[in-house]
């Protein structure tokens, strides 16, 4: 019997307006993958991002591409996977879709949750940061105070009014910052005095300073800073990894960005032969793509994996949060079951 793969599109709505430096959205369309085989069905999420090229459409029609026909059975994932990242350039949220539909469909097959299958302590997954979006005074208020729970607030930056939003979130909470500035400052010298004002309000880290584009700037700025520097639009894919080694001081990991779960492993062990840090994050996602996320996070260092607590809509269970700690299900595979 062949497998056979359908997909469906869904709206996830966002509890708040979500803004980064770049864009503004209040709902996020995803693409849920089905992979059936032997009476079993792994699922499989893609949450496109326009910054990397792709959008539901481009999904969709990469998804309409994929035959799997020539291939036995998912645990034939190494060919299919090869198969898959060569049939078109580029496409890497549809690609993780696949990917994480064929591990779902291997950790059902097995009756074993993957974290169990790749040999890891449950009991050692991360805390999880919860992102605050950039916005008014009277929202950022009332986001901290949702996010009660959680002891590590990851804070989007980027913009004219940073120092308004941090103020705002001084005044409310003397937690644990992460700052995340999606490329926003342009030039290296704003960064670094940016870089350096932020260190003296407590903050961990700061994601991504400066554009991609500019990897000289950000090792100038370096240079120059004490805080460590994690890379986001610059750590996309397994070869990004080397080049980043004394630029940055971690990578973030996005199955949306590396095609999923099997390349993202590689980027785990690359990026500590490489020295460097280990964040795992995440798009607007349900259940599915978080869960999934979450089996491998025993292996890292940061995790900021709160796409589907920012939504309202959530169709799946999976990964549950307490007090901050990633609690994976005992499930098998992803983990992730659709909801009554």
């Amino acid at each position: 019997m062949n497998m056979k793969l359908s997909f469906s599109r869904f709206d996830l709505k966002l509890k708040h307006t979500f803004t980064i430096s770049r864009s503004s959205r209040d709902s996020a369309t995803v693409v849920f993958v089905e992979l059936e085989h032997d009476g079993i069905i792994g699922v499989g999420e893609a949450a496109p991002s326009r910054r990397y090229g792709e959008d539901i459409e481009t999904v969709e029609a990469f998804l309409k591409k994929v035959d799997l026909s020539e291939f036995q059975d998912p645990f034939q994932i190494e060919n299919i996977l090869k198969y898959v990242e060569i049939l078109v350039q580029g496409n890497y949220a549809a690609k993780a879709a696949i990917d994480l539909a064929l591990h779902d469909w291997i950790g059902k097959k097995l009756n074993l949750p993957l974290h169990k299958y790749w040999g890891l302590d449950k009991s050692q997954t991360p805390l999880t940061s919860f992102t605050i979006g950039i916005d008014t005074p009277e929202v950022i208020e009332k986001k901290i105070r949702e996010a009660e729970e959680y002891p590590i607030l990851k804070i989007k930056l980027g913009g004219d009014n940073d120092k308004e939003i941090l103020r705002t979130i001084r005044k409310v909470t003397k937690k644990t910052l992460r700052v995340d500035a999606n490329e926003g400052w342009k030039t290296k010298e704003l960064a670094v005095e940016k870089i350096n004002w932020l260190e003296q309000e407590g903050v961990e880290f700061i994601e991504q300073p400066m554009p991609a584009a500019d990897l000289a700037g950000t090792s100038w700025v370096r240079e120059r800073v004490s805080l460590p520097l994690i890379a986001d639009e610059n750590s996309i894919r397994l070869f990004d990894v080397p080049k980043l080694q004394g630029v940055f001081d971690g990578i973030n990991i996005k199955l949306m960005k590396c095609t999923g779960l099997r390349e993202a492993i590689q980027m785990v062990h690359a990026a500590r032969a490489c020295g460097l840090k280990i964040m795992t994050g995440c798009m607007i996602e349900s259940s599915v793509a978080i869960s999934a996320a979450a089996q491998f996070s025993p292996l890292i260092d940061y995790a900021d994996l709160d796409g589907h607590v920012l939504t309202s809509n959530d169709p799946y269970d999976g990964v549950t949060i307490v007090n901050g700690k990633l609690i994976l299900p005992e499930r098998p595979g992803i983990g992730a079951v659709k909801r009554d």
